[in-house]
């Protein structure tokens, strides 16, 4: 039986900007719920688990992977992405201001976009890592939550 799922998740502390409190506390679950949940199948790989370690190099998105038998690296050009991550993290803003003080309709409001940016977000990185990682739809969220985290700056 293939075990095709993320044991371990990091996020190269270099790669990362100053966070606010709201941004370091969405870094955690983010991270936590990939561990607990997640379906990550690298492409010609036998069988997980695997560690995943993620950063930017040269404005690139970096995915290190290894596993038993199984150790790549994967770089991605983020332009397809860079409208929906500057998008996702304007939103967020408005979001956190938004808990700050207005009614509980402006803030379920954001937060309906909030999360429609969200799911685009996450399915615009799942095409892609087509042909190079297989990942289900809850798993591409938490992991475009760990994208925005390295490019996103406080």
């Amino acid at each position: 039986m293939t075990d095709h799922r993320l044991a371990s998740v990091e996020l190269d502390a270099d790669s990362l900007g100053p966070a606010t409190a709201e941004m370091e506390h969405e870094r955690r679950v983010a991270v936590f719920d990939l561990v607990e949940k997640n379906h990550f199948a690298p492409a010609g790989a036998p069988g997980g688990p695997y560690a995943l370690r993620l950063s930017s190099q040269d404005g690139r998105l970096v995915l290190d992977v290894s596993g038993p038998d199984y150790a790549r690296v994967h770089g991605l050009s983020l332009t397809p992405l860079k409208g929906v991550i500057r998008d996702y993290a304007r939103i967020c803003d408005s979001y956190y201001e938004a808990l700050r003080g207005t009614s509980p309709q402006q803030i379920e409001a954001v937060d309906m976009g909030r999360r429609g940016l969200h799911n685009e977000g996450a399915e615009a990185l799942k095409a892609r890592l087509d042909g190079k990682i297989e990942i289900d739809h809850e798993t591409a969220r938490r992991l475009f939550t760990l994208v925005c985290a390295l490019f996103r700056r406080a």
